[in-house]
């Protein structure tokens, strides 16, 4: 690893004359009627919004469209090395990705890694700690006042984008910058460029909880909150799932299509004179004006009671949430954020099923199905990979929890798979803990349950206090015979409390939700504080997530488009969650009103599409630069992993290893903090400002990144 990056160092060197030191190597963006894609009628003027500089051209490649589509947990790689992975069975997606553009392999996700999480890290391009959503699907917080029956409280990460955590305990946004204030929304680049946007089961763009939502949006006073009184399912099916985000002026938000003020309260820059259609109710009409929407099959789109609407989150398939897609498109709404559903679990009878079983094999073939009608809908309108950028990535890769398939040699096609021992291995958290030490029972404690919970001590003590110290001791001591194995499985991997978190970007602007600590626990396991017995094998579930693990923090990134390049399978480039945003604007010609803390992914660009400042030598400088950046700040990079080590060493050990190690670990991350936010200037001035790289002073921060890598692999011996 140190060779190959002195030799890293080395190319640096030898690209320092070509690339310039420091020197502007880029003409400055053009805002001239040539540059500029055609805007809709009706968009912003340029200046109305930082954004609107460049809107949806890349240079020599016009962006037309913008189809974006995350799947939850569905995998490139193999989980039984007999059966075709879920990508595999899915040759209509996967042939598009790779003999069209670039698939990137080694996709990382954050920490925590759910799907909340994982989504709105893509979406933003920055880390929980600026987005709010550091422990996810749901997140506790400790409130002000605090009783023995009543010391924290729990609020879904799901949330619209300008909700409140509650009004009574905790008046934070869900969505919370690092400095207490609502988090820029995703599509205001695209809306103020004059780009119209639509929303699909993605996270927190649209209404996520019925009643509340329309309470906000509508008034509790109106009839669409009295549908929601009355008869809540067809509200749910009305209203939640679906949004149209608009360009200011455009007609298809308008009032007689039911447009409603999409109020961005602390939007950087204001953001005023915007409307939005809210549910499957408005935005149906919109985009299929004859009729129900159908979906890719030619079935009317129906909840599962028959109403009409939105399927819901949990069950959107393929055909549903793609036909949303391809009809938006169609209709006015050129740039496209959408969700879909995994495919592992069977809906009909509520119980997990393993690589290669029948009934996952059958819905993965749905899924290529209607991959191939989307493809062929979309070739007929005209939206192809010529004028359009398609972005497709799955928020995270989930760890299996079972035993070997039956039989042995099966491969789900031709021999499908049987599993005898199949599902998470649901664990009594607190009966284990109070049995390991008795003292434990006098604290109260709480948990995210997962497979990664948070702890939530009573009195929410600090770090370092001996009732926290207590209970991470005994956590880091647990083990137990598997009940899939038979084996002794040691139950927790790593811990982390407060001063590790904030290394791993996990520590939030609202002090409230910062948890005692987090276990990352063995992936076999999902903890919990109930249960007889301790250790009880759930059927219903078999596919964890959330912790530290190769397959669940690993997933793919597809790319295709005008300015992707035809790379194919891309087992080389280490990216992240955080990556996909800067590429999309930069491929967009757009920008954001604040830094991201990813990076343009330039190793899968065509050099016609970058600045100057990004193309030969200087993009070579661009990458090594990047790769340190990345290794020192990802939550699952190189610093991260070694730190998190240490931490978990700390935790358990005595108070003067813990004091000795944390205190290192403090230091470490206020250097990490200072370097990274240089780097990341520079990385983003060369991407958006078209101001060449000063190789001089990249070669010492990439040598400065190698010195914390350095420091922190120390800190294991």
């Amino acid at each position: 690893m140190r060779r190959r990056r002195l030799l890293n160092f080395v190319m640096l060197v030898a690209s320092m004359s070509a690339c310039g030191s420091g020197d502007r190597a880029s003409e400055p963006v053009s805002t001239s009627s040539e540059q500029l894609a055609i805007a809709p009628a009706g968009s912003p003027t340029a200046g109305s919004g930082k954004s609107s500089a460049r809107a949806m051209r890349a240079p020599g490649k016009r962006v037309e469209h913008i189809v974006y589509v995350q799947f939850d947990n569905v995998h490139f790689t193999r989980d039984n090395p007999n059966v075709p992975s879920d990508i595999e069975q899915m040759p209509n997606l996967l042939s598009f990705l790779r003999d069209e553009g670039t698939l990137i392999t080694h996709e990382h996700t954050p920490l925590i890694a759910h799907t909340a999480d994982d989504i709105l890290t893509s979406l933003t391009g920055v880390y929980a700690d600026r987005h709010g959503q550091a422990v996810a699907n749901a997140f506790g917080f400790f409130l002000p006042t605090q009783t023995p029956s009543s010391f924290d409280g729990f609020a879904s990460s799901f949330a619209y984008w300008t909700d409140i955590v509650n009004s009574h305990t905790d008046a934070t946004f869900n969505m919370l910058t690092a400095d207490g204030k609502n988090a820029p929304a995703p599509w205001v680049p695209y809306t103020r460029a004059g780009f119209n946007v639509g929303a699909v089961s993605i996270a927190n763009m649209e209404f996520e909880n019925v009643t509340s939502d329309i309470n906000n949006v509508f008034g509790p006073s109106s009839s669409e909150a009295a549908e929601a009184k009355s008869n809540r399912t067809k509200a749910i099916a009305d209203f939640e799932g679906i949004a149209v985000h608009c360009a200011a002026g455009s007609s298809v938000c308008s009032p007689e299509n039911g447009g409603m003020a999409d109020v961005l309260p602390q939007e950087p820059g204001g953001y005023a004179g915007y409307d939005a259609l809210f549910g499957h109710k408005f935005v149906a009409p919109v985009i299929s004006p004859n009729g129900p929407l159908l979906d890719l099959d030619g079935n009317p789109i129906t909840d599962g009671n028959g109403n009409p609407g939105f399927p819901g989150f949990g069950p959107i398939t393929a055909s549903q949430s793609l036909a949303y897609v391809a009809a938006m498109q169609e209709h006015g709404i050129p740039v496209t954020f959408a969700y879909i559903s995994d495919a592992h679990d069977d809906p009909s009878t509520e119980l997990a099923s393993g690589p290669g079983q029948a009934d996952y094999v059958a819905r993965l073939a749905t899924y290529n199905e209607a991959w191939g009608k989307f493809f062929a809908r979309l070739t007929a309108d005209g939206i192809t990979k010529d004028n359009t950028l398609f972005v497709i990535t799955a928020d995270e890769g989930d760890h299996f929890a079972g035993g070997p398939p039956s039989p042995a040699n099966c491969d789900g096609i031709k021999v499908p798979c049987t599993y005898e021992k199949i599902g998470e291995i649901d664990t009594n958290l607190s009966d284990l803990l109070v049995k390991q030490d008795p003292s434990l029972a006098s604290t109260p404690i709480d948990l995210h349950f997962d497979m990664a919970p948070a702890f939530y001590v009573e009195g929410n003590p600090a770090p370092g206090s001996p009732v926290a110290r207590a209970f991470e001791r005994a956590t880091a001591a647990l083990t137990t015979t598997s009940v899939i194995t038979g084996e002794v499985d040691r139950l927790t991997r790593y811990l982390a409390d407060p001063v590790e978190l904030k290394l791993l970007h996990m520590v939030t602007g609202d002090p409230q939700r910062t948890p005692t600590f987090v276990m990352f626990g063995n992936p076999d396991y999902y903890f919990q504080t109930s249960g007889t017995p301790d250790f009880v094998e759930n059927p219903g579930y078999a596919w964890n997530h959330g912790g530290v693990d190769h397959k669940i923090n690993t997933t793919f990134l597809g790319m295709v488009g005008p300015g992707v390049e035809h790379h194919g399978i891309d087992d080389a480039t280490w990216s992240d969650h955080t990556d996909i945003r800067p590429t999309m604007l930069l491929l967009a010609g757009l920008t954001d009103d604040y830094a991201h803390d990813g990076r343009v992914l330039v190793e899968s660009l065509s050099e016609d599409v970058l600045p100057r400042s990004l193309r030969g030598d200087c993009a070579r400088a661009f990458e090594i630069l990047a790769t340190a950046y990345e290794q020192i700040n990802a939550p699952v990079g190189q610093l991260s992993m070694d730190t998190l080590e240490a931490s978990t060493a700390a935790l358990a050990g005595d108070d003067a290893t813990y004091a000795a190690i944390e205190s290192r670990i403090a230091a470490l991350t206020t250097k990490r903090d200072a370097l990274a936010a240089t780097i990341i200037q520079k990385l983003e001035d060369a991407e958006f400002n078209g101001q060449s790289l000063d190789l001089t002073s990249s070669l010492d921060l990439a040598a400065q990144a190698e010195e914390l890598l350095l420091e922190a692999r120390l800190l294991k011996l």
